[in-house]
């Protein structure tokens, strides 16, 4: 019997793993995506508007207007499948798009995508056999655009719906008093709202900081308000850095944790985003979903005692394409047997001394889901365990290269191209 395997969400996670499911026919029946937009791409298909879809839906994607790749398209395409390599090293968000539209082409995904179809409940469902619990199978609740809901059984369960649409906007005392306009990054689109104002935006990483640079070059008076060491690089006039903003006054004003006082026009919240799975029950799987961190999860991929559900490309601080195909590529080495997984005890024993490692070194709670540096060492191990190529050692140090340059020359480093020699070696041209 072939498997049937449901993917929630068609955004580069969900094509992924499409692509890889349709490409083992002898075990796997043709996958059903289930996208909730009328579009492929998830948060790479840009979209001008912000709040809420004509049904309700929350608009998904925080993409902005100007936005081009941090990441070089060298080492950010997924292995097999490289970009037009015409193209520039960082590219605006519409190429991405495209790229993602020619992989869905290429591997002919499209007819197993079902368009406005939004997954209301996923629940596992025990199969027994003479009194014997045998496998789990899903019962997957989706609603078409119409309304009209159906519910389906599956043998896996494949999240890919994303972590880039809920804003997160952390508690401020006395926010209520601010009369500026309050925004997350979620909802920026474009700097020209914001010329001749002031605005403080809160968080300094990727997108803090780019945004931060677009407004200032768009005519913005730029507070950068972060919890790190004051950056030394060369920032464009027009932005000053400050401590993190821990209150509003009763006046309107905003105070910095240095006890520094100032006024703005708006504020802008660039402090990432909250997991969420309305259609998953965390009780029912042994889960705890909080805004920062689900767990336990095996191998950052599955609930042990639902090793048949996978959630793809939940951490943070990745190559994402890469690290998608290698977990997808795992995750299907599972369901077909070529993996054999340890017991639900030994897997959640796993997971609980990986996580207090992490604590014991230091890492903040809701920063448990982040990857950096152990990033590569997970791919190939998913690598060596389901037997399929490891990741070229020329990823890992492009990437790395990349990483520094953006640490010394924020506004610039994307004037640099980059193309790839071999398995282990890059050049600048």
């Amino acid at each position: 019997m072939l498997q049937r395997v449901a993917v929630v969400g068609a955004g580069a996670a969900g094509l992924c793993a499409a692509r890889h499911v349709l490409s083992r026919p002898g075990s796997f029946a043709p996958p059903v995506v289930f996208e909730l937009s009328e579009n492929i791409g998830g948060t790479w298909c840009y979209d001008e508007r912000v709040g809420t879809h004509a049904n309700g839906q929350p608009v998904h994607s925080s993409m902005y207007r100007d936005l081009r790749t941090n990441l070089p398209k060298e080492v950010m395409m997924f292995p097999d499948f490289p970009f037009d390599p015409e193209l520039s090293s960082f590219l605006p968000h519409q190429e991405v798009q495209r790229y993602l539209e020619k992989f869905c082409q290429s591997h002919n995904i499209r007819p197993h995508i079902r368009f406005g179809a939004v997954v209301e409940k996923v629940k596992p469902v025990g199969m027994t056999t003479g009194g014997v619990e045998e496998k789990t199978t899903w019962e997957v609740t989706s609603s078409d655009s119409s309304g009209c809901q159906k519910t389906e059984t599956f043998d896996s369960v494949f999240v890919c719906s994303g972590h880039y649409s809920d804003p997160h906007i952390p508690p401020i005392p006395g926010l209520q008093n601010f009369s500026g306009q309050v925004l997350h990054s979620h909802s920026y689109r474009c700097a020209e709202p914001f010329s001749g104002r002031s605005v403080v935006v809160l968080g300094a990483k990727a997108s803090g900081l780019d945004i931060s640079i677009e407004l200032a070059k768009g005519g913005a008076q730029v507070t950068l308000s972060h919890g790190y060491p004051r950056f030394t690089f060369p920032l464009p006039p027009g932005i000053q850095q400050s401590s993190s903003l821990v209150a509003v006054e009763d006046d309107g004003s905003v105070r910095f944790q240095d006890g520094s006082v100032g006024r703005a026009d708006a504020l802008m919240f660039c402090t990432g985003y909250n997991f969420r799975f309305p259609f998953l029950s965390a009780a029912e799987l042994g889960l705890e979903i909080q805004d920062h961190v689900v767990s336990p999860l095996y191998r950052f991929l599955c609930p042990p005692a639902f090793p048949s559900l996978f959630f793809i490309g939940i951490c943070k601080i990745i190559c994402p394409f890469p690290n998608f195909d290698c977990q997808v590529q795992f995750a299907l080495a599972v369901l077909d047997g070529s993996v054999t997984l340890p017991t639900r005890a030994q897997m959640e024993d796993e997971v609980r001394r990986q996580l207090q490692e992490k604590l014991d070194r230091g890492v903040e709670r809701r920063h448990l889901l982040k990857m950096d540096q152990d990033q590569w060492e997970y791919c190939q191990a998913l690598a060596r365990c389901a037997g399929f190529p490891p990741l070229p050692p020329v990823v890992r140090s492009l990437y790395e290269e990349v990483w520094r340059q953006r640490r010394v020359h924020p506004q610039n480093y994307r004037d640099l191209n980059y193309r790839l020699v071999s398995a282990t070696r890059w050049e600048q041209v």
